[in-house]
């Protein structure tokens, strides 16, 4: 009895030790991975978490087969949607389900046990995942969810269309709603010290898991919410590494855009101590750098922009010592058409020269170290006749807000395959 312990006891500290070697960390401004510079193409595959919820058995397959493919593609880092809250129209929109958090203070543990599945199947395959906690936009419920449920934000108001001027009046106040902040906090725990069905793992102790992210795409919205902003970013990554000792933290920004075009402000949330990495999102139809169809036109244009955000931010990197990764970016098929079988011309161009930036830090072992495109589409296809998602359709990457089609890559784009293996077996 005394050797099996003693033998139990010793096959459970080695499991540790190896299992501790194999987290991402960060040694300056590069990830380390097994003790060697980690640069890495990933995608966004926010829906992975929910495909064994929402599809049984079939939501399984699709996974698998689905990573299955993206690791022969070479794309082994996934952004993934972990936390998300409420149900109904906010916003004016319908927003993705099933939740995480379909009330106040209910949660499914379904839905974690679905992304149980995600994780066990990536630890199979060797990828890593980056969860995000909870969302600015209403699509997966997010901060206007939490001050609805704090008594900050009428239904009705919750309900409607809000114009960009409303929302920013709205979202801004999350950070100084204390209830909503512990309510953040409360879910941020369940999630973090949960412990997988699968593998018996505890999220803390994963290596599966390369770092969370206090939000989808935080921002202040307003000046005036500059200061508690920043407040709270150093709070919410210091609440998560106080629980969980192995993961890094960061933010989930768009970079100066998503700071109200302050880079003082992206800077200085960046330098704090438990936020280990920088990220940015690029948006070149959101922020109207081309209008309607004209992507070819100002192609040119849009990837000369594109550079210019990307280096502005690298910069920073160098300064804080810190990685960057840009974690969003994305650019719709030509002439925006939703057709799966469209051309992609320009977006394929677009890619290779945000890919050719990330290639440059490698090679330099400069602070570029991540690239997750938005967003993969995978198996799914866009209904005939039906522009935005409705319940029960399978999700491929387009949020439900979105027309879907419009950004995703699905396993059918082959030469924007092709382009992205091209990065991803030079390495």
């Amino acid at each position: 009895m005394y050797k099996n312990s003693i033998a139990a006891l010793a096959f459970c500290l080695l499991s540790f030790l190896v299992s501790a070697q194999t987290f991402v960390k960060t040694k300056g401004s590069q990830f380390v991975l097994n003790g060697k510079p980690y640069y890495y193409i990933g995608t966004n595959y926010w829906y992975g978490g929910l495909l064994q919820a929402v599809k049984g058995e079939k939501g399984r397959a699709r996974l698998r087969q689905e990573l299955d493919f993206l690791k022969a593609k070479g794309v082994t880092n996934l952004r993934v949607l972990a936390g998300s809250e409420g149900v109904g129209l906010e916003n004016g929109i319908q927003r993705v389900k099933p939740v995480l958090q379909p009330e106040h203070n209910i949660y499914r543990p379904e839905i974690l046990e679905s992304l149980d599945y995600l994780l066990n199947e990536m630890r199979k395959r060797d990828m890593r995942a980056v969860l995000y906690l909870s969302n600015n936009w209403e699509w997966s419920g997010g901060f206007l969810q939490y001050l609805n449920w704090n008594g900050q934000l009428a239904d009705s108001t919750m309900r409607k269309k809000l114009n960009w001027e409303e929302q920013r009046n709205e979202t801004s106040k999350f950070y100084t709603c204390e209830s909503c902040l512990q309510d953040y906090n409360k879910q941020v725990k369940l999630i973090v010290t949960h412990v997988n069905k699968y593998n018996h793992i505890s999220y803390s102790n994963d290596p599966t898991i390369m770092a969370w992210e206090l939000a989808n795409e935080p921002r202040p919205m307003r000046t005036e919410a500059f200061d508690a902003f920043k407040k709270w970013v150093f709070a919410a990554a210091t609440y998560i590494k106080s629980i969980d000792k192995n993961h890094l933290v960061t933010t989930g920004t768009e970079g100066v855009m998503g700071a109200e075009g302050s880079a003082e402000l992206f800077s200085d949330i960046h330098a704090f101590k438990p936020i280990d990495y920088l990220t940015i999102h690029i948006w070149p139809k959101n922020w109207g750098w081309f209008r309607d169809t004209s992507i070819a036109e100002n192609l040119p244009q849009v990837i000369s922009k594109s550079v210019a955000y990307i280096r502005q931010h690298e910069a920073i990197a160098k300064a804080l010592d810190k990685p960057l990764v840009l974690e969003e970016f994305g650019l719709p098929r030509d002439a925006q058409s939703f057709d799966p079988t469209s051309n992609t011309t320009s977006r394929n161009k677009y890619y290779e020269a945000i890919f050719n930036e990330w290639k440059r830090s490698l090679k330099t072992n400069g602070p570029i170290a991540g690239c997750n495109f938005w967003a993969f589409g995978g198996t799914a296809r866009p209904i005939a006749g039906q522009v935005f998602w409705k319940e029960g359709d399978d999700f491929m990457g387009d949020p439900p807000q979105e027309e879907q089609g419009l950004n995703a890559v699905f396993s059918t784009d082959i030469s924007t395959w092709k382009i992205i293996q091209n990065f991803t077996s030079s390495k």
